[in-house]
C-alpha cells in the first residue's frame, strides 16, 4: 500500500505542477496557460500530492509492550 500510495502522490505531484506552470503562463501552448483556474487545480493536485507522500512515507512507531 505504501508503495502505490507514494506512487499516486508523485503523479498528483507531477501533473499539479504541469498545471499550476500552466496556469501561471510559464508554459504556453495549451488552452490552460494562462487560466488562473487551473493555477488553482495545479496548486490544490501539488499540495494533495506532497500530502500523501508524506503520508505513506513516515514512520510509525510499535505499540509499547506491555
Amino acid at each position: 500500500m505504501k508503495l502505490f500510495l507514494t506512487i499516486v502522490g508523485i503523479v498528483l505531484i507531477l501533473t499539479g505542477g504541469l498545471w499550476f506552470l500552466q496556469g501561471i503562463g510559464v508554459l504556453p501552448g495549451s488552452y490552460m496557460s494562462g487560466q488562473s483556474q487551473w493555477a488553482a487545480y495545479g496548486g490544490l493536485a501539488l499540495l494533495l500530492g506532497i500530502g500523501l507522500v508524506v503520508f505513506a512515507n513516515r514512520r510509525r512507531t510499535a505499540p509499547p509492550r506491555k
